[in-house]
């Protein structure tokens, strides 16, 4: 018996994303990222949110217009500038949001910590730099290491390519990135797909996020984003 739920919009799927709550969003960049679910959840009107994600946003779209409309507190991310997240930007220089830089290979371990159980691990990466500030350092067989906590959502936003109902997914190349250790890492997780088939149309082998992970599908319109937006 699936325990996931088919939605029939958008705006279903994310309906009780509470204020303050703490959200991964997949997408490497617009690759991957939950364009729809974003947008539904800017109509939902939910504030002062925690989101964690590879980047700060692109251009106008997706996370760029969350972030535009006001609504987030705070970003974690690996890479917060580039050249086409001026949204961000514009909102960091001016004391509006919070920034905490996780490093990207340690941005999905921690990640992956929380959907394991993992309650903490040491890892090489920022000993010796700012990042490490505040964190518990340890010599382990003669190399330093800092402390890291898993990163746990209320919620996470992810894309893939495929879902069956009973809420196995399939992701489409680079789309992947993200969405396999936030599924895993959030109480709620929610899905923007581009199909939805019946149980045993898809290839088990393929199959990346198994249906326990899984909360909530909506099956969406396939279009192609820039950050100028949809085509």
């Amino acid at each position: 018996m699936s325990r996931a739920e088919i939605l029939e919009s958008a705006d279903a799927a994310v309906a009780g994303i509470e204020d303050g709550a703490t959200v991964l969003v997949g997408g490497f960049g617009l690759a991957g990222m939950p364009f729809d679910l974003i947008d539904a959840l800017i109509r939902q009107g939910a504030k002062d949110l925690t989101i964690v994600s590879n980047n700060a946003g692109n251009g106008e779209v997706g996370l760029a217009a969350l972030l535009a409309a006001g609504r987030v507190r705070k970003v974690l991310c690996s890479f917060p500038r580039q050249s086409d997240s001026w949204v961000f930007d514009g909102l960091y220089r001016e004391g509006r949001i919070e920034l905490e830089v996780v490093p990207q290979g340690n941005l999905a371990e921690r990640m992956r910590a929380a959907g394991a159980g993992i309650g903490a691990f040491y890892c090489p990466t920022a000993v010796g730099t700012p990042l490490a500030e505040g964190k518990e350092e340890r010599e382990i067989d003669g190399r330093k290491y800092l402390l890291e906590y898993p990163i746990k959502g209320d919620y996470a936003l992810i894309g893939a390519h495929v879902a069956d109902t009973l809420g196995n997914l399939v992701y489409r190349k680079t789309a992947r990135n993200f969405g396999p250790v936030m599924a895993t890492a959030a109480t709620t997780t929610i899905v923007q797909v581009d199909e939805v088939v019946e149980p045993g149309k898809l290839d088990p082998e393929a199959v990346v996020t198994p249906s326990i992970y899984v909360d909530r599908i909506v099956q969406v319109e396939a279009r192609h984003y820039t950050v100028q937006g949809a085509r």
